[in-house]
């Protein structure tokens, strides 16, 4: 699934790339994807010129001289721009422009497209936290201030925080050494300022290296952060890289967590 570094490198690519194309048209494929009816959809966008791209948390932003396009890829996808004599296998989207470019968008499961003509009217994006990657430690203290719960749940809760999924969130607790089921009432200044600057620097590691590597970029390219970049995720039974201590896979609420027992508290 894509996260902050692999959503923010594609915006950059497509910022870059789509301002000033023209939309000729559209293919759907998978029309559920949709906010709207295929008609309405493709009626709404006909025409329009891409004047900005931005992105909050894993949605895209595409504003358009007729409204706006929202895409969030879901648990996975591609987002690829080339021609229509080089479209992929598999896409649930296309969208033509005026050059006989194209954007094909493929999602593999629960990804979005929307239409929306005034960003406060659409509940999914508006109700999204900050970027994580934009946290000082006073907006995220702010975050945490008269709340209850475990710190990873809180991390995960794009409400409160955008950006950050279940593969990052892993090595970020561990370089700021809390636990996952560490309860947020009970963090000091310092742990806070230590985690904001583990959000930080794990996700522009990532964005550094073109994100990971499982995921394309927008020209079709393989992200060149690897499996050698983490530091105790998915390395479970591994020694901790600090005090050698096996690390240890955990249940935390519908998801596991991995962690030096040891060094997270």
């Amino acid at each position: 699934m894509a996260e902050l570094p692999e959503i923010s490198i594609l915006s950059q690519q497509m910022k870059t790339e789509l301002n000033g194309k023209q939309i000729t048209g559209f293919e759907i494929v998978q029309p559920k994807s949709l906010n709207i009816s295929t008609e309405a959809f493709t009626k709404a966008l006909d025409g329009a010129c891409i004047r900005d791209v931005s992105y909050r948390g894993k949605w895209i932003f595409v504003d358009t001289t007729l409204g706006w396009l929202l895409l969030c890829l879901g648990m996975g996808g591609e987002i690829l721009l080339l021609n229509r004599a080089k479209l992929p296998e598999k896409y649930r989207i296309v969208i033509d422009f005026a050059d006989d470019s194209c954007l094909s968008v493929n999602f593999w499961w629960f990804g979005y497209a929307h239409y929306i003509d005034n960003l406060e009217n659409h509940k999914m994006t508006a109700k999204l936290g900050p970027n994580a990657i934009d946290l000082t430690p006073e907006i995220l203290a702010s975050l945490f201030k008269g709340r209850r719960g475990q710190l990873k749940s809180m991390l995960l809760d794009q409400d409160r925080i955008a950006g950050i999924g279940n593969f990052y969130i892993h090595d970020i607790l561990f370089q700021a050494r809390l636990h996952p089921l560490r309860n947020i009432q009970t963090l000091s200044d310092e742990e806070i300022s230590a985690l904001t600057n583990a959000i930080r620097e794990r996700l522009q590691l990532s964005i550094s290296k073109g994100g990971f590597y499982y995921e394309l970029d927008l020209y079709g390219h393989h992200g060149g952060f690897g499996m050698d970049d983490l530091i105790i995720a998915y390395k479970e039974n591994k020694p901790c890289p600090v005090c050698s201590t096996p690390i240890q896979k955990i249940k935390t609420g519908g998801t596991h967590s991995f962690i030096c027992p040891r060094c997270q508290i």
